[in-house]
């Protein structure tokens, strides 16, 4: 087994051309939400937002993530996702995670998303696979450049730290190894930029959610242009 680190849409598409699946890490908030809400039997379609996320909403008769009419509540955010009924469908948009997963939709590559919660059950998962790419998310700056972001550098060198338990003898690249030491030495994600934000948003709960290691024993899959649990 060996496994590669690349960051973002075009570490993505860069990785696909080489390895034999892709595992999504955003871990605040898309690749934790999209846990939850599968964790609840919810089939959930990916997407990059706009107007077309609102059309493929009517058109598979789903609800579109982001369109609470609760004030206080994000259903983009793990903490709202945990009410799911279950074998809703719902379309979660976002500029980063899911927006990575949308642009694999029409490929061949198999598709996972991974997170601090579930990064043992995607090692299990994974643990036959010779070729794994590894894609953290990051964010954006003001010109929509990449921001590398800690909290899905830690997430992904999660799943890496558990395969590398899971199977003896993996090969691991510079960047792939890097990110299982960050795990190793985790902070509080209430100390990272993304999560400072979410705290004053009003948010802390979806950042303790977030943090919450091998929590959840769900690894949401992509089929058939949305994600289900295995």
């Amino acid at each position: 087994m060996r496994v590669d680190l690349e960051w973002g849409p075009a570490g993505a598409k860069a990785l696909a051309e080489t390895c034999d699946v892709l595992v999504v890490v955003d871990v605040l908030s898309f690749s934790t939400a999209l846990t939850v809400a599968v964790e609840r039997g919810a089939k959930v379609w990916p997407h990059t937002g706009g107007e077309s996320a609102g059309q493929l909403a009517r058109d598979i008769d789903a609800v579109l993530a982001g369109e609470s009419v609760m004030p206080s509540c994000d259903d983009r955010l793990p903490a709202s996702l945990q009410g799911l009924p279950a074998e809703a469908r719902l379309v979660l948009p976002s500029p980063n995670g899911s927006s990575i997963a949308f642009a694999a939709v029409n490929g061949s590559l198999p598709v996972v998303a991974g997170c601090l919660r579930n990064a043992h059950a995607v090692a299990r998962h994974l643990r036959d696979i010779e070729r794994i790419g590894i894609v953290p998310a990051g964010e954006q700056w003001g010109d929509g450049s990449l921001r590398p972001a800690y909290e899905d550098l830690v997430g992904a060198g999660a799943v890496i730290e558990r395969l590398t338990g899971e199977e003896p003898g993996v090969e691991l690249s510079p960047e792939a190894e890097a990110a299982a030491a960050a795990f190793r030495w985790l902070r509080p994600l209430a100390e990272c930029p993304s999560g400072i934000e979410l705290h004053e948003k009003g948010y802390a709960e979806d950042v303790t959610i977030a943090e919450q290691v091998d929590s959840s024993d769900v690894v949401p899959v992509l089929v058939e242009g949305r994600f289900v649990a295995v």
